[in-house]
């Protein structure tokens, strides 16, 4: 038997970060499915980041942006771009709920339109370096 079938799977999507560290509870859920995360994950358009109460995750794209979640906090990748060959860039996440910290990378700096974070309540644009959002409730 081969256990080569996710690395072919990875290899067909594209990588849009990994995550650096973890503390406590965390997972990314990918197809429906539950991966402990971990350090050196590599990260997909589509993965969500889900963390327990005591959990952490911290991220780094591509484009060298920063993330970093909070306890019970809940977070989708749902866009991904970074070819400045191409001048394609582009960058929106999903804030379900929780506590994150964000501080830009090459997106923001090249294209800050094309980054965006996505609430309950709203989106926010980016047109700073960082910022802090808490969704409660």
């Amino acid at each position: 038997m081969l256990v080569l079938f996710p690395v072919a799977t990875l290899a067909a999507e594209e990588i849009v970060g990994s995550i650096k560290t973890v503390e406590g509870s965390a997972v990314v859920v990918r197809d429906g499915g539950l991966l402990e995360a971990r350090p050196g994950i590599r990260l997909l358009r589509g993965d969500v980041l889900r963390t327990g109460e005591n959990g952490r995750i911290g991220v780094i794209f591509r484009d060298d942006t920063l993330l970093s979640l909070g306890g019970d906090t809940e977070m989708a990748i749902e866009q991904f771009a970074f070819a400045p060959g191409a001048g394609r860039f582009g960058l929106v996440l999903h804030m379900i709920r929780g506590v994150a910290a964000f501080l830009s990378g090459q997106i923001a700096k090249l294209a800050p339109d094309a980054v965006r974070v996505e609430t309950p309540v709203g989106t926010v644009g980016v047109r700073g370096t960082r910022f802090l959002i808490r969704i409660e409730g």
